[in-house]
């Protein structure tokens, strides 16, 4: 092999060598996605998730509490408790991007490298836990949100046969509340698990 052939080849192991490692391992690539993207991802499924839970009950409930008013007017005004419990899905979600947007912490722009550095690391784990506390919160309150929502749709339409039966359902719309309120629970837990380090020089 002539020298300027091997010099060549030299230049390309060198070249392959310092290639980032998102172009060679797939797993790298979920690496080198900036954890505050993670962070700001896990906000948005946190907010997002939450209201289309909110909407969800507030439509399948306002519906029934619209169409039984019509043959029964009484039941407009105390029905729309299910109404609040509905919205407060909502409210959870809100916190806890509110909290959770309070934990970021500002650093250099941020690069993964083949030795991370221990604030790099700190970091990655911080950006990993905050999307995990998004989807948490978010699927929680969503779940929560259909429940309380048909469980409302159907305390409704019985209150308006049977006036007795309003305080029986109240009390399922109750616990189902309460499902959303166990997610935000182990939310804020998980996200006091998350410290973004300082790391501005």
């Amino acid at each position: 092999m002539s020298p300027s052939a091997h010099h060549h080849t030299h230049d390309m192991g060198k070249t392959f060598a310092e290639e980032p490692c998102y172009k060679t391992s797939i797993l790298c690539v979920f690496e080198a996605v900036s954890p505050y993207m993670w962070s700001y991802m896990g906000i948005a499924f946190a907010l997002g998730i939450s209201v289309i839970g909110a909407a969800w009950g507030i439509f399948l409930t306002g519906s029934s509490i619209v169409g039984g008013g019509i043959k029964a007017p009484r039941i407009s005004s105390k029905n729309l408790v299910s109404i609040i419990f509905c919205e407060a899905v909502a409210i959870y979600g809100v916190i806890m991007a509110i909290i959770m947007a309070n934990k970021i912490e500002g650093s250099l722009i941020f690069d993964v490298t083949s030795q991370l550095e221990a604030w790099q690391a700190q970091t990655m784990v911080a950006g990993w836990c905050m999307f995990c506390v998004g989807l948490s919160v978010g699927f929680s309150n969503l779940f929560c949100g259909v429940c309380v929502g048909v469980s409302g749709s159907g305390c409704a339409l019985a209150d308006a046969q049977r006036p007795e039966m309003f305080v029986k359902m109240l009390i399922v719309e109750i616990f189902g509340s309460a499902l959303g309120l166990f997610g935000v629970i182990v939310g804020i837990i998980q996200a006091n698990g998350a410290t973004f380090p300082k790391h501005l020089a």
